[in-house]
């Protein structure tokens, strides 16, 4: 924790040099076939930053609408972009300078901002309670509102190549329900999933995030980094794809499992813009501040890991093309050392060999005994969990007793090694029914009931 101790001097030395961070404005402008939001964010008097988002222009649209319509959400998303360089010194006033905003507007980006770093905040040892952490000065002109109509009946999904978008793909699309694949900077992982799901590329919505190349200069000066809340920057970004496709449903794909702090007892959690919480929030700002035709919810939050593990086994178009791997992800593949490949191999063990598991990951995954540490992590019997998207402790371990039983006598070794620190290592079958809360639709809900009935654990 030494490193904790010197980025927390370091967070206290950047908030004295740099007192404020200015959201300056945005600008959209339309080039060729396409639009581009344009950021403009101030540190000090010396850094700059502007970031930039490029995205189709959809032809059926009226132009004045759409620019009116790009600048109110542009705003919105800058709100949360602006997150990835504000962390770099944390300075303690942010000033908002295209709108005003009202107390009840300024709290729930406080909350974002303040439970979206609680991975970074741990890890760089800052212990502030949220009050302290920043403040809000809004001085612009009242916030406008965006109206455009939307379908109902068409879905929006984001892809990001691993298990759970291809759950959703394929549940809605079994359903014969109208589904607009959407991308952000698409890995070959998210293309080869909607191509794999018989999704014709036409269909599919692509936006490119560029990110200010002064922020990894920042990073590699010293300057303070960690994770951020990409999750809720993918949020307000669907808005816009939803305008641009007129789908009025966004179905994500975050599970109950999302919910669980990584360090037990806190509320620092990896995955907290992946949470109940967040999009309970998310929600109520979308639709009582912004006042939005859309409804953004989870198709899989009533589903734990396993469960949805059940339903991924079961679609063998899908095992060769996703990954989840965020250490290999540049060179599209498992790097087989990592905690997020091992959750994925121990979740899916239960319903998968280990033929068809060494094909995935290109090694023997539950044999490699240099994994015990992660799954010490991963299984509760540390401190915390690894800072990844994976499920909860109670899970894996429910994981680890199914598939050891299934193996018997020839389980590979952490399964050996697992199975003398399970208290009861066969684990009683698990419930097929729902989880609560949730925000789906009824008829998607019954399409989840009539998906996991024949589940076998």
């Amino acid at each position: 924790m030494s490193q904790a101790r010197n980025n927390s001097k370091r967070f206290h030395e950047l908030r004295s040099r740099y007192p404020e961070f200015v959201y300056e404005g945005h600008s959209v402008h339309r080039d060729g076939d396409r639009w581009v939001i344009i950021w403009d964010f101030r540190m000090g008097t010396e850094i700059r930053f502007r970031p930039r988002l490029v995205v189709p222009h959809v032809s059926t649209l009226n132009t004045e609408q759409a620019t009116l319509v790009l600048e109110t959400l542009g705003f919105q998303l800058g709100m949360v972009e602006l997150i990835s360089y504000w962390k770099t010194a944390c300075p303690p006033r942010i000033v908002i300078k295209p709108y005003s905003m009202d107390e009840e507007g300024k709290a729930f980006w406080s909350s974002l901002y303040y439970l979206g770093l609680g991975e970074f905040r741990y890890l760089n040892g800052i212990d502030i309670p949220c009050e302290e952490f920043l403040s809000l000065e809004c001085v612009g002109r009242p916030m406008e509102r965006a109206s455009f109509p939307t379908d109902p009946s068409r879905y929006l999904v984001p892809i990001g190549g691993g298990k759970d978008s291809a759950v959703t793909l394929s549940l809605l699309g079994g359903a014969g329900r109208d589904v607009v694949p959407f991308m952000l900077n698409p890995l070959p992982a998210s293309l080869r999933t909607v191509s794999a799901a018989g999704i014709p590329p036409a269909r599919c919505l692509i936006f490119r995030r560029q990110l200010d190349p002064l922020l990894l200069q920042l990073n590699d000066a010293g300057y303070l980094n960690g994770h951020t809340p990409f999750s809720a920057l993918l949020a307000f970004t669907t808005l816009i794809a939803s305008y641009l496709s007129g789908s009025g449903r966004i179905a994500l794909s975050n599970e109950a499992s999302a919910n669980e702090a990584t360090v037990p007892g806190t509320d620092i959690n990896h995955q907290y813009s992946k949470s109940y919480h967040f999009e309970a929030s998310f929600r109520d700002y979308v639709r009582g501040k912004l006042k939005l035709p859309v409804d953004y919810f989870s198709l899989l939050r009533p589903l734990n890991e396993l469960q949805i593990a059940s339903l991924f086994a079961r679609e063998p178009r899908f095992h060769s093309v996703f990954r989840s791997c965020n250490a290999g992800s540049k060179e599209d593949r498992w790097c087989g050392n990592c905690p997020k490949c091992l959750f994925t191999a121990i979740i899916l063990a239960p319903y998968m060999d280990d033929n068809e598991l060494r094909m995935i990951f290109g090694k023997d995954m539950l044999e490699d005994e240099a994994l015990k540490p992660w799954l010490d992590e991963l299984a509760g019997w540390s401190d915390i969990k690894p800072f990844e998207c994976v499920g909860t402790m109670g899970e894996v371990r429910t994981a680890l007793g199914l598939a050891a039983v299934r193996r018997g006598e020839g389980a590979p070794s952490l399964l050996r090694y697992a199975s003398h620190r399970l208290t009861k290592v066969s684990g009683p079958a698990l419930p097929t029914e729902l989880h609560d809360p949730h925000y789906l639709p009824e008829q998607d809900l019954d399409l989840l009931h009539l998906a996991v009935k024949n589940t076998l654990f």
